[in-house]
């Protein structure tokens, strides 16, 4: 039986990065806009409001927290890229997701995934070494997380509700 809450499994971070992997989840990332549509196609307005299990998320605001959580992530990738470890913002995304705009329809939040998506993969294939070595601090788990750990739970999170809209579509 699939865990709903963590349909592809939670995440564990590596304990090193290969070239490989992280070209994977480059391309997991990019390939992601798509593969969500490709989800969602032929989904009338009122199917969007299934959740993918007892309590959880909408698939509607599955979609719109993917923008809003990738929208973050590119960001906090430019603070890393251009100030010495900076402290990110964290933000309440239970709570974002009861505001009104998670119940309008996700046309644009699919736009703002895909253009983010692509900005995003773009800065990453520039990428360094050294770059991908920069790190931003997190308040909440007081560490400081690298470009490449980032990259690696994004790519996680990603395919992770990707797996949530799955899930609901075996219900709708």
């Amino acid at each position: 039986m699939t865990d709903e809450k963590y349909p592809i499994g939670k995440y564990t971070a590596p304990l090193s990065f290969t070239e490989e992997e992280m070209q994977k989840w480059i391309a997991e990332i990019a390939a992601l806009p798509g593969q969500m549509r490709q989800a969602v196609v032929g989904l009338n307005y009122k199917q969007f409001d299934t959740p993918y299990r007892l309590g959880g998320w909408t698939i509607r605001q599955v979609i719109h927290h993917v923008a809003d959580s990738h929208s973050n992530s590119l960001t906090r990738f430019k603070l890393a890229l251009t100030e010495d470890n900076p402290t990110i913002k964290p933000y309440a995304e239970a709570d974002w997701a009861l505001l009104p705009d998670y119940k309008m329809p996700v046309a644009p939040s699919f736009q703002m995934i895909e253009g983010i998506h692509y900005r995003w993969v773009e800065l990453m294939q520039a990428l360094t070494d050294e770059q991908w070595s920069r790190t931003f601090f997190h308040p909440e788990t007081q560490k400081s997380v690298t470009l490449k750990a980032a990259l690696g739970l994004y790519a996680w999170h990603g395919l992770h509700h990707l797996g949530h809209i799955k899930l609901a579509l075996g219900k709708v």
